[in-house]
């Protein structure tokens, strides 16, 4: 189902069978933005009582649903021009703040006219749009709907600093709608209802569930499978936690995904693996879910296994290739060394820097020749050292250029192993040249690892695996 699919899904449900009565063009022009404009100032003014506004409300979602890429745009620019905050009220109410009296002689009324003054001034702060996009929040289904629409404007937001505004008044709420103390862990198995199951088959983003076989040997013996749920939306996940109970740190993809293989007893497993965690609703970006998840997921497994000992993750490395291209023409990209290696030639010659970094090249743009034994494991030291650095020392600002180790790292997790030919899955070459890494969990350390990387200090990782930052030599 499309997302456009789901929001006239839920219009529907509004509409109570009833046919919209207004009709606009999918452009929204000149005269039809007037006529929503219209719609929206009487809702907002609450024009005959709340139930008039909630029909007002229903009527401007299935209006936005009807518009075109254009008619949105023009949607989302008025919400943002015309209906952010105020800002000849909110100077009225900081020159009233500011004027206040110092209150000397009677302290208590001075206190509540302080307090007066800083109700008047957070009501003046309060961009006009919110009270539509809570009318829209209360509909049945509101809240996906909203989540839907920010989807739309999160393709658009960046070309415009007002629909950047406009965006994060809407992650805002949704924040505020999406707390973590109101969402429910749960548990989902084969037992789970049909529509449920439906949706980890069309939401999973990192290994694709490729039919409902593959879902039952997910949901199967040592295996678990985590979502968080919210009260108004009990059919739809909003992220989900694939988790496999193994023997040790798995260190390749291909045995947790092979339904056919023994398999240890969950009782008898002293790690659990996190080897799939995927976001359902990209309009829920930014909204601080899946580090929550996992943490509550762990709380869960230890409760119900006590006997396991680790929590890692097997997680790709989704922009190590992209980011190799980038950059296979720099200086100093190999050492002399590393070049000889790549090459194929002995101690005593020279290598070519251009036939250096067309192996390089070549593995880029081939990148399953890693599977010829020979090749691969001449050049196995050159690629693990230059996926080390990307994931240790490339940096967006202050947080690592990976965005799966971003968020591992945020969470407290440390890089634990780096795992050759991990996912030879075409994604997994295509991505990351067949590579993968784990992430541990080690409980005693989320919050000391949390604290060096957020303030930008290093990159938490075992030694050995910080030893292969170092360059190969002579």
């Amino acid at each position: 189902m499309t997302r456009v699919d789901r929001m006239l899904r839920r219009v529907r449900r509004w509409r109570d069978g009833d046919e919209s009565t207004v009709v606009l063009d999918h452009h929204l022009g000149e005269s039809d933005e007037r006529h929503l404009r219209r719609l929206i100032e009487d809702c907002l003014a609450v024009k005959g009582g709340e139930v008039a506004a909630r029909r007002r409300a229903s009527t401007i979602g299935e209006i936005f649903t009807r518009l075109d890429d254009d008619g949105r745009r023009r949607f989302f620019e008025m919400l943002a021009t015309d209906y952010g905050v105020d800002h000849d009220a909110v100077d009225r109410a900081v020159d009233d703040l500011v004027r206040l009296p110092t209150g000397d002689d009677d302290p208590g009324e001075a206190a509540l006219a302080r307090d007066r003054a800083e109700q008047a001034l957070r009501v003046a702060l309060t961009p006009r749009r919110e009270d539509l996009l809570r009318r829209l929040a209360g509909l049945d289904g509101g809240l996906g709907f909203l989540i839907d629409l920010r989807e739309d404007l999160l393709d658009i937001r960046n070309s415009d600093p007002r629909l950047r505004a406009l965006d994060a008044d809407l992650r805002r709420l949704l924040e505020r709608w999406f707390d973590v103390t109101l969402l429910h862990l749960t548990e989902i198995t084969w037992d789970s209802p049909a529509a449920l199951l439906e949706k980890l088959i069309e939401y999973e983003a990192v290994h694709e569930i490729e039919s409902w076989d593959d879902l039952r040997g997910r949901l199967g013996p040592a295996r678990r499978c985590f979502a968080f749920m919210h009260p108004v939306m009990p059919d739809e996940p909003l992220i989900f936690v694939e988790v496999a109970l193994t023997d040790g740190i798995s260190t390749s993809l291909a045995p947790l995904l092979d339904h056919g293989a023994d398999r240890i007893a969950a009782t008898e497993a002293d790690t659990a693996i996190f080897y799939s965690i995927s976001n359902c609703h990209r309009g829920l970006a930014g909204v601080a879910l899946g580090d929550f998840l996992i943490k509550r997921v762990v709380t869960r497994l230890r409760a119900d296994l006590p006997q396991l000992e680790r929590f890692s993750t097997l997680s790709p490395i989704p922009d190590f290739r992209s980011w190799l291209e980038r950059h296979l023409d720099d200086d100093g990209l190999v050492t002399p060394a590393e070049a000889r290696l790549l090459v194929g030639v002995d101690g005593e010659t020279d290598p070519d820097p251009a036939e250096a970094a067309a192996v390089l090249r070549g593995l880029v743009e081939r990148p399953d020749w890693l599977l010829d034994h020979g090749l691969g494991e001449r050049v196995r030291p050159v690629v693990l050292r230059l996926v080390t650095r990307y994931l240790l020392a490339e940096r967006r600002g202050e947080r690592a250029l990976d965005p799966v180790a971003h968020f591992h790292l945020s969470n407290g997790a440390r890089v634990e192993q780096l795992n050759w030919r991990a996912n030879t899955a075409r994604r997994g070459w295509e991505r990351g040249l067949g590579m993968m890494v784990n992430y541990r969990y080690v409980l005693d350390d989320i919050e000391k690892n949390h604290d060096v990387y957020t303030r930008g200090e290093s990159i938490p990782a075992v030694d050995r695996v910080r030893k292969r930052l170092e360059p190969l030599s002579d």
